[in-house]
């Protein structure tokens, strides 16, 4: 971290932050070993300027994790670039262009990895819903909104595709069912694919779903992605109350034990914005310097030599 121009209440700010992040109890990566992943919504980012503070508060918060998918990265770049400085000459970021219609909302999505633990693979593209021939075009009967992100990356052995997504919150649930059904069988098609570029999938992102007992839940699940067992609590809600999960991540696994490590959300806000922003008024304010949405995150394991000479004596 790159801590030039760090303020003595900023200096403050950032050992409460500290001792917050710590509460979540994120084990360390170990190159070649494992890999912490997070996906995170961060209000608005790049609409407005953020403070310096709040950009150093963010870049801390990202520098626990190994790859972060972020959505809600608007078109303005600028603080993202700031944040990236403030993370250290080996952080990269492979982003999305901005959707500048309203239902875009000018959002991107965007990978941030650390590349002494990540390799970026050279994929990264939009999906596009499945096209059929209507006369002489080729044409989706469906739409999302904003189109999710992928990107293929590796660690150690292990090769993945991340696919980052900000589902619709729209006027009802009805018309994001019909989004989350079409985007599992999007990924269920793409790991059919005999040319796939790997078979590992990594579905993350903002859902707007609200609970795992809702039907959304089971729409984005009913075609094989799966929650790692680690993201499986009742009370893992990733919003500042905690209380709602509408941030997910997904997998379809080659071995299961790549997804058996440690998982759970980073809750920098405790009921408490004050410590980190002294002269704040409101809650509200503080969700546009940080977010209304908690980061999840969970660890993979990336040694998967013992998992393929067992599958190669097998057959």
């Amino acid at each position: 971290m790159n801590y030039d121009g760090v303020t003595d209440e900023i200096a403050k700010g950032l050992i409460e932050l500290k001792e917050r992040i710590a509460r979540a109890k994120i084990p360390s990566s170990k190159i070649d070993e494992t890999l912490n992943i997070a996906t995170w919504n961060v209000r608005e980012f790049g609409k407005k300027p953020r403070t310096k503070a709040a950009l150093f508060y963010i870049a801390e918060i990202l520098s626990q994790f190994d790859l972060i998918g972020l959505v809600e990265l608007r078109d303005n770049l600028a603080d993202l670039r700031k944040v990236i400085d403030i993370l250290g000459p080996e952080w990269r970021a492979v982003y999305s262009d901005a959707m500048l219609d309203p239902g875009g909302n000018r959002e991107r999505v965007a990978y941030l990895f650390d590349r002494r633990a990540v390799t970026f693979n050279g994929l990264a593209a939009e999906a596009q819903p499945p096209r059929v021939k209507q006369g002489t075009e080729y044409l989706s009967k469906i739409s999302w909104w904003r189109s999710p992100y992928m990107g293929s990356f590796s660690s150690g052995n292990f090769d993945f595709v991340c696919l980052t997504t900000h589902i619709r919150w729209g006027d009802s649930e009805a018309n994001r069912l019909i989004e989350l059904d079409a985007l599992a069988q999007w990924v269920a098609d793409k790991a059919a694919e005999p040319t796939a570029e790997d078979k590992d999938i990594i579905v993350m992102g903002d859902f707007n779903i609200p609970s795992e007992t809702s039907d959304l839940f089971k729409a984005i699940t009913s075609r094989g992605l799966m929650v790692p067992d680690k993201l499986l609590k009742a009370d893992l809600g990733s919003n500042l109350e905690r209380n709602k999960r509408y941030d997910q991540i997904l997998h379809r696994p080659i071995y299961d034990e790549s997804f058996c490590n440690a998982g759970g959300v980073v809750d920098f806000y405790q009921g408490d914005y004050q410590k980190l922003f002294p002269a704040m008024k409101s809650k509200q304010a503080f969700t546009y310097q940080m977010s209304d949405h908690l980061p999840l995150w969970m660890q993979i394991n990336t040694d998967t030599d013992l998992q393929q000479l067992e599958q190669l004596i097998r057959g």
